[in-house]
């Protein structure tokens, strides 16, 4: 028998999210904590002032190095925090975002995109942007996981992206449908289609990225009772149900469509691996009820791994030292264990 393959520990890639939230502080501390989580190598793409000021701010003589690419970051993490270099138009203020530094919050993100399509970083983990900020600043794209999907397109030309929103924590993986959208928009947002193929990539990743072998889904409805046969709205009946049915014959493990008020308490959670919502209020209100400091956002179908944490950019509490970096902690601790076992399945 082939000895087994030896996962390599390539760093992974860490964004800075908004300068003026809680991302550079979180990283500090996830660092600081590093030994206690066992979390592997990581470098943040930030500002080096910035992260510098930061550390001062919370108290810290934590030490912070400057390194030229993030491979050299495995040889320094043990003593330092390690920052690849991506400057600010201008000095950031805690909890007062500016457009002016939209621009290095992208690059930020690109950058590391473009780290692990080079196999330097193993995965990427972004920190919470503000989109109503970037927008002012020309960003194109609804959010994090829309830029996410373009960026795969341009770094690996050949794959077919299909990028999906999953929030998830030891308790509970929930995907919306539909996401950054108005729901008086929702109905007509919904086809079959999208449905089906947002179930195939669900189930896909279950098995690559979470190693389960048969993955159990539950697809709730859209309107209360999911429906009640058309008596409370009809997509239930005519849209989401034959999803339901082109899945089974798939051969996926599919119930649906559900009534969401009856989906999320415990023992409903035991039937099901990952539960696939409408809209974006139905998914992510019972996993921040239930994790809101653990939660971890998952990008699904693209060519590399990334994670999130499950909050935003909290400039209300940002500079103040009382953010908890728990779900940034959870979302490198995710991105390590999804990227091992892609490299295994790759390697096998």
């Amino acid at each position: 028998m082939d000895a087994p393959q030896t996962v390599p520990r390539l760093p992974i890639a860490l964004t800075m999210g908004d300068a003026a939230g809680i991302g550079p502080e979180l990283a500090i501390l996830a660092w600081r904590d590093r030994k206690l989580h066992g979390l592997l190598p990581f470098a943040i793409y930030a500002d080096l002032d910035l992260m510098r000021s930061v550390a001062a701010s919370l108290g810290s003589d934590l030490p912070i190095v400057d390194v030229s690419e993030v491979g050299e970051c495995a040889g320094v993490f043990d003593r330092a925090l390690p920052v690849v270099s991506v400057a600010l138009n201008q000095p950031a203020r805690a909890g007062e975002p500016t457009p002016a530094n939209g621009a290095a919050t992208i690059l930020s993100i690109k950058r590391a995109v473009a780290d692990v399509a080079a196999k330097r970083a193993s995965a990427v983990v972004t920190n919470p942007i503000a989109k109503a900020v970037l927008y002012q600043s020309g960003f194109a794209h609804p959010g994090h996981t829309e830029y996410l999907g373009e960026l795969a397109k341009e770094f690996w030309p050949t794959d077919t992206a299909q990028p999906v929103m999953m929030l998830c924590s030891s308790q509970l993986r929930v995907v919306p449908v539909t996401i950054h959208v108005p729901l008086k928009d929702v109905p007509a947002l919904l086809t079959t289609a999208k449905i089906v193929e947002t179930a195939r990539v669900v189930a896909l990743a279950l098995r690559r990225d979470f190693g389960i072998a048969s993955p159990r889904l539950a697809i709730t409805g859209l309107n209360p009772h999911a429906g009640e046969d058309g008596t409370i709205g009809t997509e239930d009946r005519d849209v989401i149900g034959p999803a339901v049915g082109a899945l089974r014959r798939d051969g996926l493990d599919v119930t649906g469509p559900q009534a969401a008020d009856t989906l999320f308490h415990a023992a409903a959670r035991q039937k099901y691996d990952a539960a696939i919502a409408m809209y974006h209020d139905q998914a992510l209100i019972p996993i921040k009820t239930l994790a809101f400091d653990e939660g971890v956002n998952v990008t699904l179908g693209l060519p590399f791994v990334r994670t999130s944490p499950d909050h935003g950019t909290a400039f209300g509490i940002a500079g103040k030292g009382i953010a908890s970096a728990a779900s940034l902690i959870a979302a490198l601790k995710l991105a390590a264990d999804m990227s091992a076992r892609r490299f295994r399945a790759a390697t096998a």
